[in-house]
């Protein structure tokens, strides 16, 4: 699976993305983003307050209880503006 990082968060990991392979027990994008912190402290430190974090399955937002299925690519950003 493909992990995609934006805007400050991507700057905070200092990559834009990820490719991991993660364990069945990770169903949903809440899952995958403690199994994430879990496995990079950059991460659990960039991510420490989780609320702030979006998502998208393959260009579908996504709540954070959303099931990751067969998901393709993972994307995480911070709230999105208008403007």
């Amino acid at each position: 699976m493909k992990i995609l990082y934006f805007a400050w968060l991507r700057e905070r990991l200092g990559r834009d993305s990820d490719h991991v392979t993660v364990p069945e027990t990770v169903a949903t994008v809440a899952d995958l983003i403690g199994w994430l912190a879990d496995h990079d402290e950059g991460f659990a430190l960039a991510t420490a307050n989780r609320q702030l974090i979006r998502a998208a399955i393959d260009d579908e937002l996504v709540d954070h209880d959303t099931p990751l299925g067969n998901a393709q690519t993972v994307a995480l950003f911070p709230p999105m503006t208008g403007g």
